[in-house]
C-alpha cells in the first residue's frame, strides 16, 4: 500500500484528525501530515551545530560531516567531536590538504575509523573532481567515497534542497508507526524507503524539502522514541496506525540481531624510563585501520593464554624483558563482535631502540595521535594513562 493510501485509510479511520489549522482543507492527506509536520518544527527545532539557522542556507561541508560523524554515534557525542573537528578543518580544502594521519588523530575516539579514511579521500575527491564544490544531485554526491545512498540523499535535501527523503533509523522508526509497516527490518527499507518518497512528492512549499526531511529525523529522535514515544504531543499521533492500535513500540519489526562471538587476545605495554611507550601502527585497511596501537597478538575466539608471550614484541639494545601480566581484561565491543585483551607491562632503559615497525610515543603526544579508545583503555590498564582518559 502506497503512502497515500495508507494515509488516507488512517484518516478514514481517524475522524478526529480532521486539520482544524489548515487553510485547504480539500488538500491530499499527505499534503496535511506535511504541513503539520513543519508547523510542529518551527516551534520544536533542535539547535545542532551543524544545522543552519532558521532562514539561512545550509552549508554542504557541514552537512556532510555530520551526518559522516553520526553514522553508528548519538547527536549527544558527537556534538564535542564536531565542533573541536570543524576548528581544526573549518572547510573542505584545509581537511584535503591535511595528512590522513592528522585526520585520524583528530578523529580519535569517535570510532569505526573507516570513516574518517574515507572523510579525507571524499575532501581530496571533491577538490580533485568539483573544484572543490559538492555537487547537488544524488547520483554524483554517491559517486564520492564514503557516500552511501542515505548521505547523498542527506546532503542532496538538506544543503540543495533537492526533492528526497534521506531515511535513517529514525525516520524509518516514525514511518513504520505511522503506516504499521508488517516488514521486519531490513526487508521493510524498500518499502520504507517508498513510502518517504511519496510524502516528499507531497511536501507543498518546493523550499522546504530540507526543513521536512530535518524535522522528520527531530521527530523520530525526540518525540517517536524507541522506548516510550510521546504520542499526546506528536504532531502525527491522529493519523498513526501503531498508535491506534496501541502497539507503538512493536514498530518497526526486526529480525533477531546476531551477536558475534567473543574474541580475545593480549597487548604488550613497553614504557621507557622517560615514559615513552612502544607503539605501532596498523595496517591502512581493516578495522581500526591506519590508527596507532600498542604490539599485541591477533584477536581471536581460541586465543591461547599460555603462548601469548610469543607475540611480544623485541625491543633492540635489551637482552629480555621482564614481562608481568596484568590482573584483569580490557574489554570493549565492536560492530560485529566483543574483544577482551590480556595486558602485559614491561619497563625498559633510555637506549632501548624500538624494533622494525615501531616507535616510541611520548605520553603528551598520545592525545594529539591516531589513538583509539581500545588502546586509551590499554594505556590506562596499564597505568600509563589515568583513568579519567578514558
Amino acid at each position: 500500500m502506497g503512502a497515500k493510501a495508507s494515509i488516507a485509510k488512517t484518516l478514514a479511520a481517524n475522524p478526529g484528525f480532521s486539520g482544524k489549522r489548515r487553510e485547504a482543507p480539500r488538500a491530499r492527506p499527505a499534503d496535511l501530515l506535511a504541513v503539520d509536520l513543519l508547523a510542529w518544527y518551527d516551534r520544536h527545532r533542535r539547535n545542532l551545530p551543524w544545522r543552519a539557522p532558521r532562514g539561512e542556507r545550509a552549508d554542504p561541508y557541514r552537512v556532510w560531516l555530520s551526518e559522516i560523524m553520526l553514522q553508528q554515534t548519538t547527536v549527544a557525542t558527537v556534538g564535542p567531536y564536531f565542533k573541536r573537528f570543524l576548528a581544526r578543518y573549518p572547510n573542505l580544502r584545509s581537511l584535503a590538504e591535511a595528512p590522513l594521519d592528522d585526520v585520524l588523530a583528530a578523529w580519535a575516539g569517535l570510532g569505526y575509523y573507516s570513516r574518517a579514511r574515507n572523510l579525507h579521500a571524499c575532501a581530496r575527491a571533491v577538490v580533485e573532481r568539483h573544484g572543490g564544490n559538492f555537487p547537488r544531485s544524488e547520483a554524483e554526491l554517491a559517486s564520492l567515497p564514503g557516500i552511501g545512498p542515505y548521505t547523498a540523499a542527506a546532503i542532496a535535501c538538506i544543503a540543495f534542497n533537492e526533492k528526497t527523503v534521506p531515511v535513517d533509523g529514525n525516520v524509518e522508526r516514525v514511518l513504520a508507526r505511522l503506516h504499521r509497516v508488517a516488514h521486519e527490518l531490513p526487508r521493510a527499507k524498500p518499502e520504507l524507503r517508498e513510502l518517504a518518497r511519496e510524502l516528499a512528492e507531497d511536501v507543498g512549499i518546493a523550499s522546504r524539502f530540507g526543513d521536512f526531511a530535518q524535522a522528520l529525523m527531530d521527530l523520530g529522535a525526540t518525540i517517536c522514541r524507541p522506548r516510550q514515544p510521546r504520542c499526546m504531543i506528536c504532531p502525527w499521533q491522529a493519523a498513526c496506525l501503531a498508535k491506534a492500535q496501541g502497539d507503538q513500540e512493536s514498530f518497526p519489526k526486526k529480525s533477531a540481531k546476531r551477536e558475534g562471538n567473543l574474541r580475545r587476545g593480549a597487548a604488550f605495554v613497553v614504557s621507557r624510563r622517560d615514559g615513552a611507550v612502544l607503539v605501532r601502527k596498523r595496517q591502512e585497511k581493516g578495522l581500526l585501520g591506519g590508527m596507532v596501537e600498542v604490539p599485541g597478538s591477533e584477536w581471536s575466539a581460541d586465543f591461547n593464554e599460555a603462548a601469548a608471550l610469543a607475540f611480544a614484541p623485541r625491543v633492540r639494545g635489551e637482552s629480555g624483558l621482564a614481562w608481568r601480566r596484568l590482573q584483569g581484561e580490557v574489554g570493549h565491543v565492536f560492530t560485529h563482535f566483543p574483544l577482551e585483551l590480556i595486558v602485559f607491562v614491561a619497563s625498559i632503559g633510555l637506549g632501548a631502540r624500538a624494533p622494525r615497525g615501531c616507535r616510541f610515543l611520548a605520553p603528551a603526544e598520545i592525545a594529539r595521535a591516531a589513538v583509539p579508545t581500545l588502546m586509551i583503555k590499554v594505556l590506562a590498564h596499564a597505568g600509563v594513562l589515568p583513568r579519567r582518559a578514558l
